[in-house]
């Protein structure tokens, strides 16, 4: 257990900071769910308005910190590859 006033303080940034970054793993997540979904299902419109809607939220958690850019940006490049490979 923490002994010092910083190290207390410090023990409840972190679980603050946590609970945040969990949130927004978890709406990440949720983003992808619905592309991967409609791409499923097949409907291109429906998989591009719903990459269109994923997209800001995984670079917005990228520049927050629970994911790397070029994670990101690899995620993003590759659904939509998969989102333009229905209509073809």
């Amino acid at each position: 257990m923490a002994n010092t006033s910083s190290a207390k303080k410090a023990t409840r940034v972190s679980a603050r900071r946590t609970e945040i970054n969990k949130n927004r793993v978890s709406r990440i997540r949720t983003f992808v769910r619905k592309v991967e979904e409609a791409i499923a299902s097949g409907n291109q419109a429906a998989a591009a308005a719903a990459l269109q809607a994923a997209q800001p939220e995984m670079m917005r958690g990228a520049q927050k910190g629970v994911m790397h850019k070029n994670t990101a940006s690899r995620k993003v490049s590759r659904l939509a590859a998969r989102v333009k490979a229905i209509k073809a």
